[in-house]
């Protein structure tokens, strides 16, 4: 076990810690031993096959088959829907502090568990050491949050004020019912966690479709809420492609609220636009983001150089809070670029599962291919200063491995400056002024994360009040638009980065799994 009281979060520069490093070794061996598997998907706490199934191959080397996994139909994912339907009377009207504590148990078993689970997931995504055990220790803390707002909020039950003595108005917030919870493969875990979380804590019961890259981290979840104590049916799983699952969830009428997080492509123009039918029904959508960082030239440079070089490059750029442009006053760009390349050079590549590595391999074929198309257009249309190629070393020709990229010298409406990437790509150009960069940064259709380096407290002031973006984080050397926590930064985007206006990890998110309900009592 770590030394009492040390987590590991997004925010964490190093682990260098000797007995977490050795629990990770030993998991590593505890998931390697499960290999090859064939796992079921569960429909109202019931194992079933599918017709098919699909292979789950691991990234770092992609001879490893992790397991098999049912491709789940149309018709699974009805009957799943069909059996929430059965289980939310009976959940709903579970105490919600008897809910708090079944949940409870979850996070706290997702924390008992974190090294395995962690291991489990540098296999299945790629991600390092710190990152993966950041994703778990971010899904429980996400659980926590939550049961820790329904008891802040007492349960989301309040009196008003009355219009005579004989009045008694009560204002409560109820479930919507069957919610769905459709998950990217980048954080497989905590954005699982977090809106199932937050839809099982207020009384929803759920219908779970993992990433068919991670769908072995799902089920993790599934039978880590059951040990603790979500009965069958309240919580179901069913993995496979978007074009039978996703679609029943989303064309489904008996599913009455929905949480997507993934690409605008996806969330925007087929679930956003597709969800409600007959009439309006809750729909969180979190989507990408095109995020920029700034360095005027009252900027601390060092720490402007990590913290780009870490949000740009942590975990391939394969965040949609990722730093993906960098806006820098020309009177301190030449000495801030020779920072920045200098750390992105000292940056370890490598299979993931080793303890010093910072930067494994991207999430599949797909991206391995979108890494080399724009790696080839940045070269072809503008500079690049880092980076650009794959990398084919010893083992790492088995998996999907590449340099992080530093380019510029293209125009500010070039694709690769506007669309988000998802890959270790990050574009650099120079301003003249605050006024101009924030102009810029904001020149994009999204508005999730954005990052400044400067020590002028006015030119603070001016960020907070221009920058449109959901999260921003002013100075942070371990990440310039990465790494926010439940509790402490709330995340979630503006314009076409979110749907809710209702951040992730926040004081207002289980806002987003309930409706209103205003009661009077007259006597």
């Amino acid at each position: 076990m770590a030394k009492e009281g040390f987590k590991v979060t997004y925010a964490t520069m190093s682990a260098d810690n000797e007995q977490l490093h050795a629990a990770f070794d030993e998991a590593i061996e505890q998931v390697e031993e499960q290999f090859g598997q064939t796992w079921p998907i569960y429909i109202g706490g019931e194992a079933r096959e599918s017709a098919e199934t699909f292979a789950d191959v691991s990234p770092i080397n992609t001879d490893v088959v992790l397991g098999h996994f049912q491709k789940g139909s149309r018709q699974d994912t009805a009957d799943a829907i069909a059996a929430a339907r059965a289980a939310r009377e009976e959940w709903r009207n579970t105490p919600w502090q008897e809910r708090c504590e079944i949940l409870d148990r979850a996070a706290d078993l997702m924390s008992e568990n974190r090294y395995e689970l962690s291991a489990l997931l540098t296999y299945e995504m790629g991600k390092s050491r710190v990152e993966a055990l950041g994703d778990v220790e971010e899904s429980a803390d996400l659980i926590r949050y939550y049961t820790h707002q329904m008891r802040e909020n007492d349960g989301y039950e309040h009196a008003m004020g009355q219009l005579s003595p004989k009045d008694r108005n009560m204002n409560v917030l109820r479930p919507h019912g069957v919610w769905a919870v459709i998950v990217p493969f980048n954080f497989p875990m905590a954005l699982a966690a977090g809106p199932v979380g937050a839809a099982l804590v207020t009384g929803n019961t759920v219908v779970l479709k993992p990433s068919s890259d991670t769908p072995w981290t799902g089920l993790k979840l599934y039978e880590t809420l059951v040990e603790a104590g979500v009965p069958g049916g309240v919580i179901n799983l069913v993995a496979g492609p978007g074009s039978t699952v996703g679609r029943e969830l989303v064309e489904n009428e008996d599913v009455d609220g929905i949480t997507f997080t993934g690409s605008y492509a996806v969330g925007f123009n087929q679930v956003y636009q597709n969800f409600s039918t007959e009439y309006p029904k809750p729909t969180v959508v979190e989507m990408g983001g095109k995020n920029a960082a700034i360095v005027t030239a009252k900027a601390d440079l060092d720490k402007a150089a990590t913290g780009v070089m870490r949000s740009a490059f942590g975990m391939g750029g394969q965040k949609c809070s990722a730093c993906s442009r960098v806006y820098v006053d020309g009177r301190v760009k030449d000495e801030f670029l020779e920072k920045l390349v200098a750390k992105t050079k000292d940056i370890k590549i490598g299979n993931p599962l080793d303890r010093d590595v910072f930067l494994g391999p991207l999430v599949h074929a797909k991206a391995f291919q979108d890494f080399q198309n724009f790696a080839a257009k940045a070269k072809q249309d503008g500079k690049v200063i880092a980076g650009g190629n794959v990398v084919t070393d010893g083992e790492m020709a088995k998996g999907y491995y590449v340099e992080p990229t530093i380019f510029e010298d293209v125009s500010e409406d070039h694709e690769l400056v506007r669309e988000e990437l998802f890959v270790p790509i990050l574009y650099v150009a120079e301003v003249d002024s605050l006024q101009e960069a924030l102009e810029k940064a904001n020149d994009v259709k999204y508005g999730l994360t954005g990052g400044l380096y400067s020590e002028d407290d006015a030119e603070i002031e001016a960020f907070f009040d221009k920058i449109e973006a959901g999260v921003v984080y002013v100075n942070r050397e371990a990440g310039a638009t990465t790494g926010a926590w439940p509790g402490v930064q709330p995340f979630g985007g503006w314009k076409a980065s979110g749907s809710t206006g209702k951040n992730i990890g926040g004081l207002y998110t289980l806002q987003a799994y309930v409706r209103e309900q205003s009661r009077t009592v007259v006597e």
